[in-house]
């Protein structure tokens, strides 16, 4: 299992921590909506930055944008989303609460619906007779609930125009292609990469941030040519990647059981292409990378019936949640579809002179997705240990993940101790996160950066005054070593990048620190 801890227990742990409270709590709150705290927008903000890292700024084939929340509703129209974005929901006929169909049907009776027609569903209501959980009431015929929030564009009272807060960050990326490419020195294969938020009007949102109507997603819409089958970036560490694999056919008949394949079998077998699969394993490379382990992550293949109206193959990656294995991250191949669609719609050329070719092509897109709120709780289960010989929880975050990255503790608030600890303060802040804290015990104040993820403790003692040195502590062993304040900051630089370990240190004769 990811966590020690419930989702329950998890929101409770975020709320006493400053990492996430209900939106507009003194109001009684309003579901689907969260606020980020202290603790929890540096976490948040340090995930985004990561993603934005390595999948544009290490890379010269991806440039980056920021879209509007609000465009013009035609793109919604041309998209597929005014048509096609919904949820089947279960409606009781007396009390006339609304329940989304696979959510009902997976809690009550533990059916995956994926890829089931409204029909279907409506069926095993029929046959279970099944009612609505709060007055037991029958329910009416499933109906289509589409996601999409509406809002007024407009000062006139009754005349403004009918908008959308976007669903998806995609659409931007798809109207802006021109732009783009008239704009930079892009050539296919490119990718156009944001982070950015969405809204979705979701019927039951649950399972704290999980699954809420305002949420974050950060995507590459990735460029190729049509024609082009073959993807020339490749490594062996993309195609030995190993990954745990729920595939369609065995959905199909009903099972769960998983195999685990590479990434190179899976293009073999034919279930995705070269390059869809390459952006596959950059997602794994990437989680992996912020500190979530390869046995709780398995890729679901979406059965035909369940694919988006613009994918032709798409693949979930699944976290082991509190509540289940789900959803964190996704990859489609959306072809030709958007760009074409908006072509379309909007009358104008969605098209890209290729060099090599001498053509203009339409490209396809491949589209690595993750929902970073979703990432964002998958890094705290996993990081969470309740420490039962510490007496306390211990947040094991990746230290470029950890919202503070420093604690800095006077020994003793005499002597000086203060003073100097505050010019050690100083001296680290403008480089790194850091928190001051003079109150309580040395041990009570190790607890309390244990449990928001504090990866080292630097605290100052008599022996500094003498020899100009401190002690750093480590958060996961509580292993200490004596560090010269002059090598202070280029040696938590060098711990928190991963270039130094504890065991590191003391190889090269730091002196293990008195306990």
């Amino acid at each position: 299992m990811a966590s020690q801890i419930s989702i329950e227990e998890m929101a409770v742990f975020c709320k006493k921590k400053g990492f996430v409270y209900p939106s507009s709590e003194i109001y009684g709150g309003m579901a689907g909506f969260f606020d980020f705290g202290p603790l929890g927008v540096e976490l948040f903000n340090n995930i985004k930055t990561l993603w934005w890292k390595h999948f544009v700024q290490d890379r010269e084939d991806i440039v980056g944008m920021d879209g509007s929340i609000i465009a013009h509703p035609r793109i919604w129209q041309a998209s597929g989303h005014v048509d096609n974005f919904g949820d089947l929901v279960l409606i009781c006929s007396k009390c006339k609460n609304r329940v989304r169909a696979d959510h009902f049907l997976e809690d009550v009776l533990q059916i995956n619906t994926a890829g089931m027609k409204s029909h279907d569903i409506n069926a095993i209501v029929d046959k279970k007779k099944l009612s609505c959980p709060l007055c037991k009431g029958r329910f009416e015929e499933l109906k289509d609930f589409n996601l999409l929030f509406s809002t007024t564009v407009g000062a006139e009272e009754g005349k403004g125009t009918r908008a959308f807060l976007r669903g998806e960050t995609a659409q931007n990326m798809f109207v802006d292609f021109r732009l783009i490419t008239e704009t930079n020195r892009v050539k296919l294969p490119f990718g156009i990469a944001q982070i950015g938020k969405c809204f979705r009007n979701e019927i039951s949102p649950r399972d704290f941030m999980f699954r809420s109507r305002e949420f974050t997603i950060a995507e590459v819409e990735y460029f190729i040519h049509p024609e082009t089958k073959t993807c020339n970036v490749f490594t062996p560490e993309h195609l030995n990647l190993h990954v745990k694999l729920l595939d369609a056919q065995t959905q199909e008949q009903e099972k769960t059981a998983q195999s685990s394949v590479t990434i190179k079998k899976m293009i073999n077998d034919g279930r995705l292409d070269e390059w869809h699969a390459y952006w596959l394993a950059e997602q794994l490379l990437w989680l992996a990378s912020v500190g979530l382990k390869k046995e709780d992550l398995k890729i679901r293949e979406h059965v035909k019936t369940e694919l988006s109206h613009y994918s032709t193959a798409t693949f979930d990656i699944d976290y082991a949640y509190p509540f289940g294995s789900k959803e964190l991250a996704g990859n489609a191949n959306r072809g030709q579809h958007d760009l074409s669609m908006h072509a379309r719609e909007s009358k104008e050329k969605l098209e890209l002179f290729d060099e090599e070719t001498k053509s203009k092509v339409v490209p396809r897109v491949i589209e690595p997705t993750f929902g970073m709120e979703r990432v964002f709780l998958a890094v705290l289960c996993d990081a969470y240990h309740d420490d039962k010989k510490r007496g306390n929880v211990v947040l094991k975050l990746h230290p470029k993940l950890a919202p503070v990255k420093v604690g800095i503790f006077p020994l003793v608030n005499k002597d000086g101790l203060e003073q100097k600890a505050r010019a050690v303060h100083t001296l680290l802040r403008s480089q790194f996160t850091c928190v001051f804290d003079r109150s309580g015990s040395v041990g009570r104040r190790y607890a309390r950066n244990d449990e928001i993820g504090t990866p080292y403790c630097i605290t100052i003692d008599h022996d500094t005054l003498q020899d100009d040195s401190v002690t750093i502590r480590d958060r996961d062993t509580t292993e200490q070593v004596r560090v010269p304040i002059k090598e202070l900051q280029f040696t938590l630089l060098q711990l928190i990048e991963g270039h130094l370990s504890f065991e590191g240190m003391q190889k090269k004769g730091k002196k293990p620190a008195k306990k």
